[in-house]
Order: structure tokens, then C-alpha cells, then sequence
């Protein structure tokens, strides 16, 4: 098993903002996480990413139980993204050396040597994710876009077992989250990461060939399973508290508000 949560729950000021849940994510598989903001979608990546401990329950991540293991090291196995990471990531960095600094899951060149092996592989991740153009630009001038897919080759640098993306179409506007879209359904495709879990909330941005989905509601699982069974109308209703309908074109999702409602 890849990832597992059993019991898992965070609270905080004396409020539960995540379960009580129980997930688990097997070898092979592309999950993706969608639910209403405040949903807790993005506190349950935290945990999954070893970046949080939960309140209660027990998390194992690639064979360890967190709480007894180095989460430093196990972090060298995971891919993580979001936007919480991008605001802690110095805007004076080229994007090369935001993605080669994943080789030590440090946020910074100033305290790794850096093999030309590792930068190699760095500006090859940058090319694959469309943009190898931007190795020499600082992060802090690059758009959201592509500030977003210079995460994902930072993401991938280690060559993870298990790659988290906390909303990475976040703020892309129509062609920019099309094309990243595009560039995660041939990630799926690939034996490795041998895991992907994407966070969403919205339909529109889940790739083609990610087949599992956990839909959250309240901070709690509201169902999860094969995908076309478990980002259905009646679910997905439950979730955001509205009638929502959904239908499925190409392998690509959409919703919108059940007319007349």
C-alpha cells in the first residue's frame, strides 16, 4: 500500500477541520480529491505529504507510520505541490534551481551540492512539463501557470513513489489549465510515481486516466471509489449542498447546478 489514513482527524482552536477518515491509495493508482473549499481537501494533502501530523489516528506512507520515522527522509520519496509551498519558495530562485532543490526536499541551493547529473535531470523535467524555457527565470516573475508547472517539475525531481498536486490549476485561466490537463493525463500514463493524488474542486480539471476519486464534504469522506462511480449527481450534491448534475465526454468531466433548482 502506498498510502493509508486510519481513524485520521486534525483539529484546531477545538474544531475538527479533518474526519475522522480512512483512505488508502494502492500501487498503480491515480486518485483524484474533489470537494467544496473547506472541505478539508487541502489539510488531508498536508497529512498525506508527512508536511502535518493529524490530531488523531494513524497514517502510513510508503511502508512507515508516521511518528516513527525521519519524515525528512521519507519526504525524499514524495512529490509534493501546492500553494502553501510556493509562498515559502525564495521568488530570487531560477526556476532550475526550485526544481533541482527537490533532490533534498530543501527549499533553497545554499546547503546541497548539486551534481551536473542533477541539473541535467532538472532542466529534462522542466522540458517535459512544457517549460524548459524558463530555467533561468526567477520564480517570483513567472506567472501562475508557470509557476504552477515549475512545482510539478520540482515535484517530480526525486522521482517520487507518490505524487500529491494540491489544486495546481488553481487561478489558470482556460488554455493554461487545458494544456496542464493535457501534460497530467501523460503522467498517469507512466509507471511512476507509482501514485498520484490531485486535488480539486472542480470537474473540469481532472485528467484523463485518473480512475479513483474521494469526494469530501465537511471534512469528512462523503464516498470513494472507481471514479465514475463515486463523481455521480447524488454524491456530488450531498458534497457542495446543491443539485448538481454531471456527465462525462472524451473521459473528461463537467458539472453545473440541476436546472430549475
Amino acid at each position: 500500500m502506498i498510502l493509508r489514513l486510519i481513524g485520521v482527524s486534525v483539529g484546531r482552536s477545538g474544531r475538527t477541520i479533518l474526519g475522522p477518515i480512512d483512505w488508502s491509495v494502492g500501487p498503480g493508482e491515480r486518485w483524484v480529491v474533489i470537494g467544496p473549499n473547506g472541505s478539508g481537501k487541502t489539510t488531508l494533502a498536508q497529512v498525506a505529504s508527512t508536511y502535518l501530523w493529524p490530531t488523531t489516528g494513524m497514517v502510513e506512507v510508503l511502508g512507515e507510520t508516521i511518528g516513527r520515522v525521519d519524515a525528512r527522509e521519507l519526504r525524499r520519496r514524495i512529490g509534493y505541490a501546492g500553494a502553501g509551498l510556493e509562498a515559502a519558495i525564495d521568488p530570487a530562485l531560477s526556476a532550475l534551481d526550485v526544481v533541482v532543490t527537490a533532490r533534498h526536499a530543501a527549499l533553497g541551493p545554499w546547503w546541497h551540492t548539486f551534481t551536473d547529473e542533477d541539473r541535467f535531470r532538472a532542466h529534462r523535467l522542466l522540458a517535459e512539463i512544457g517549460a524548459g524555457g524558463l530555467a533561468d527565470r526567477p520564480f517570483g516573475l513567472l506567472s501562475t501557470g508557470e509557476r504552477r508547472r515549475v512545482q510539478i517539475a520540482r515535484a517530480l525531481m526525486p522521482d517520487p513513489d507518490l505524487l500529491i498536486l494540491d489544486e495546481p490549476g488553481s487561478s489558470l485561466d482556460l488554455g493554461a489549465r487545458e494544456t496542464l490537463a493535457r501534460d497530467l493525463a501523460g503522467l498517469a500514463e507512466r509507471t511512476r510515481p507509482a501514485a498520484i493524488v490531485l486535488v480539486t474542486h472542480h470537474l473540469e480539471e481532472i485528467p484523463r486516466g485518473f480512475r479513483h476519486a474521494l469526494v469530501m464534504g465537511g471534512g469528512r469522506s462523503i464516498a470513494a471509489g472507481a471514479i465514475r462511480d463515486t463523481l455521480t449527481g447524488p454524491v456530488l450534491s450531498a458534497a457542495f449542498g446543491m443539485p448538481i448534475e454531471v456527465a462525462v465526454r472524451a473521459g473528461r468531466f463537467a458539472a453545473w447546478l440541476s436546472v430549475g433548482s
